[in-house]
């Protein structure tokens, strides 16, 4: 279920559920089909929505202020993921302006300043490009495989006896539906991983889609369906946007006539990647690393809101608490 606050159409078994005036508030009625016990209940008789029963407070008040501490929370957790995807916007466009067009090494073969950074930092690119298999690149910069810049871990999928929902051993993540716009969901545990990944090391999807990448927030358990990327000199932020830049190279190996679409360990370390002098990479993580730990603290923030949200949810709504107060 979504709350909508703007007109919007439907489709066919999409039902739009107002709260009549004066009896429910709009608001709180989707916090209040929202709940756990709630969904757990009706699970499966979803159709039939005239028969639901919902618990609601006689004054339509304290229903508008369930909704509002509820709805703060919301808000916040929004706000952050819109903070995010500026954030990643940010560190994506200066990956695409360093190593993938080239901008200052373009500006200094013109003769002219590179733009938006300082001179200490311009004067770690080259003036002058050299030929390659992908075509030029930077003087003094290499075309390498992703196998001999970076440490690549396939996931292995412990046996089945090892997994639960319960908070269990390891986090485990399985492959990309336990993907988020930027970290994993905690979803299933194992009691014994048999292939890990550390906190920022970057996650991508090896099987159907293939190239779809997240970073692990804290030590996990990979499954077959994902790969750990980390590199060898620990820049965590330029393999995150390397890898996303590799996705035209994992999209060949989608399916193409098959069900599933697959890459193995061998093909994924003979991608190409380009790879800059190591001054221009330690000056790439000064950067892009405090923007990148700035997301993972409000996607942090995020997940402890939502498990406080979570776990007032159903006291809100039995009356355990009264307007945010015991």
């Amino acid at each position: 279920m979504r709350v909508m606050k703007h007109p919007f159409s439907v489709i066919q078994n999409v039902f739009p559920l107002v709260g009549k005036s004066g009896i429910c508030d709009t608001m709180f009625f989707y916090y209040a089909t929202k709940g756990r016990v709630f969904l757990e209940e009706y699970k499966g008789h979803f159709p039939d929505f005239r028969r639901l029963w919902v618990n609601i407070p006689d004054d339509p008040n304290e229903q508008k202020a369930i909704a509002r501490i509820l709805g703060t929370l919301d808000d916040k957790i929004e706000l952050n993921r819109r903070m995010n995807a500026t954030l990643e916007a940010m560190a994506r466009a200066l990956f695409q302006s360093w190593f993938v067009d080239f901008d200052p090494v373009h500006a200094k073969a013109a003769g002219r300043q590179p733009t938006g950074m300082d001179a200490q930092t311009a004067a770690l690119f080259p003036d002058s490009f050299q030929s390659s298999e992908l075509g030029e690149i930077p003087k003094g910069w290499s075309l390498e495989s992703v196998g001999s810049v970076f440490h690549l871990t396939m996931g292995q999928s412990p046996p089945g006896d090892t997994y639960n929902e319960h908070g269990n051993g390891m986090p485990f993540y399985q492959g990309r539906t336990d993907f988020g716009f930027r970290f994993p969901t905690r979803r299933m545990f194992c009691t014994a991983p048999t292939r890990l990944a550390k906190a920022r090391d970057t996650l991508v999807s090896v099987r159907a889609p293939v190239g779809d990448i997240n970073m692990a927030i804290e030590d996990c358990c990979i499954g077959r369906g994902v790969a750990a990327v980390r590199h060898k000199q620990a820049a965590a932020s330029f393999t995150y946007y390397a890898m996303a830049n590799l996705r035209p190279h994992f999209a060949n190996y989608e399916s193409e006539g098959t069900v599933f679409g697959a890459i193995n360990k061998g093909n994924f370390e003979k991608l190409p990647i380009i790879n800059p002098s190591d001054e221009i990479l330690t000056a790439f993580e000064k950067i892009a690393g405090p923007i990148d730990e700035q997301i993972r603290a409000n996607e942090t923030q995020s997940r402890t809101l939502a498990t406080l949200r979570d776990s007032m949810l159903p006291k809100l709504l039995s009356g355990q608490i009264r307007n945010g107060m015991p």
